[in-house]
């Protein structure tokens, strides 16, 4: 898969996405400074899903009609790498498939595929 991964989750989760043998574009590695409208729009250009700590990519989707190809929302207690880590691994194990074009957030304990616009519905975007 193709993953974009947001300077705020760091190095050590793109570079255990790579060791998974995924294609990443790592903002903390290669982009320092890109503000949130880059970053959205690089993650959409170059066909990859976000993968982000950063709650404010919610308002882009949802509230200023950003497209996407796919975006997982960490939110957790505990921020450290291994726990980011281990929780891509949870939803990578369950959820793999049907990351593409969705808007996942994922705690320690839930994961949650938030409701699409309704605009992606009449487009037959799903």
């Amino acid at each position: 898969m193709r993953f974009l991964v947001d300077e705020c989750t760091g190095p050590a989760v793109a570079q255990w996405l790579r060791a998974q043998q995924h294609d990443v574009f790592s903002i903390f590695e290669q982009a320092r400074g890109l503000d949130d409208d880059e970053i959205i729009q690089k993650a959409f250009e170059d066909d990859r899903i976000l993968i982000t700590n950063d709650k404010d990519f919610g308002e882009k989707v949802y509230r200023e009609q950003w497209p996407h190809r796919g975006v997982v929302l960490l939110r957790l207690g505990d921020e450290r790498a291994l726990n980011k880590i281990n929780v891509l691994q949870r939803l990578f194990a369950k959820h793999a498939d049907q990351l593409v074009g969705q808007f996942v957030v994922v705690t320690e304990t839930t994961i949650r595929f938030a409701r699409q616009r309704p605009d992606d519905l009449r487009m037959g975007i799903e």
